[in-house]
């Protein structure tokens, strides 16, 4: 399992939403992906558990995966939430 903390920088634009950008993201990996923010924690892949989390641009999350393809589903889940 690898973790990492990753700053949120990602605006929302007309056409897509952040949340479900970030779940399609997610989904096109094998490995389970987490989010940690404050006491909640939810599966990186749920679009409904991601909206609970209520994140903002400016806050840190906690993201966590386990699988075969950790390292790149981490590389890239930061890479779009870090992009501005």
């Amino acid at each position: 399992m690898t973790t990492r903390d990753i700053l949120i920088n990602v605006k929302p634009d007309q056409t897509t939403s952040p949340v479900a950008k970030c779940v399609q993201v997610a989904s096109q990996f094998a490995s389970k992906i987490y989010f940690e923010y404050e006491t909640k924690k939810v599966n990186g892949k749920s679009i409904m558990g991601m909206m609970a989390l209520g994140i903002t641009p400016g806050e840190v999350v906690k993201v966590s995966a386990d699988g075969a393809d950790e390292v790149d589903a981490l590389d890239c889940i930061e890479k779009y939430l870090a992009t501005r």
